[in-house]
């Protein structure tokens, strides 16, 4: 009897050594998502890069929290920076962690966007806005490597994300996020490969905006 017991306790303290471990790892797993979506946060303006070559716009950009009982999700508005009332771009984006340093940012579009232009001054206007009236686009989320404290990386997959704009095939993103501005380099290409939208040089650099 003595010895079955014993036999019980060895494997009990097996099992909870085997789960304390799992604990201690899950537990000093790197957890950089707070950082990431705090950096992307913000006002930003390609104004610099304007003036220094006269073949990039002068891009306005805001990136704010929304839905913070849903997750990290930000909305983001894009606009000629003369005319912010008329944006190009109106988008939200959801923040997530992969792996250890490997991080996605799925990109929605919004039904019925122009009713939130200008939105992002007061993110709280999005508790009203629903789920369902936001659509996914699948293949276009951009997949960010951290590659040390406030710098990250990253594209989308490769022919991943369909866009039909201006005859387009499929878009391309590659991005860069630093803690005092964004590089955004979005093309899209013909079903050849041909290049058919997008700055032709490099990324936009967006100059992260004091508050």
């Amino acid at each position: 009897m003595t010895r079955y017991l014993l036999i019980i306790f060895a494997v009990s303290l097996m099992f909870s050594c085997k789960d304390d471990k799992q604990n201690t790892q899950e537990e000093t797993k790197p957890d950089h998502l707070p950082e990431l979506f705090s950096l992307m946060q913000g006002s930003y303006n390609s104004e610099v890069q304007s003036q220094v070559d006269s073949t990039y716009y002068n891009i306005s950009l805001h990136m704010y929290p929304i839905w913070e009982d849903k997750g990290n999700f930000l909305y983001v508005e894009q606009a000629l920076n003369s005319t912010q009332d008329k944006p190009y771009r109106q988008r939200i984006y959801e923040v997530t962690q992969l792996n250890d340093s490997v991080y996605s940012s799925a990109i929605y579009t919004i039904e019925n966007d122009s009713l939130w232009i200008g939105k992002w001054k007061t993110p709280k206007s999005f508790d009203t806005l629903a789920m369902d009236k936001v659509t996914k686009k699948e293949g276009c989320e951009v997949l960010l490597q951290r590659l040390e404290a406030n710098l990250y990386k990253g594209e989308t997959g490769e022919k991943t994300c369909e866009s039909t704009l201006y005859g387009a095939s499929y878009a391309t993103s590659e991005v860069e996020i630093m803690e005092d501005k964004i590089i955004s380099w979005d093309r899209g290409f013909d079903d050849k490969g041909e290049h058919i939208w997008g700055a032709e040089k490099g990324g936009y650099i967006f100059i992260k905006l004091d508050d």
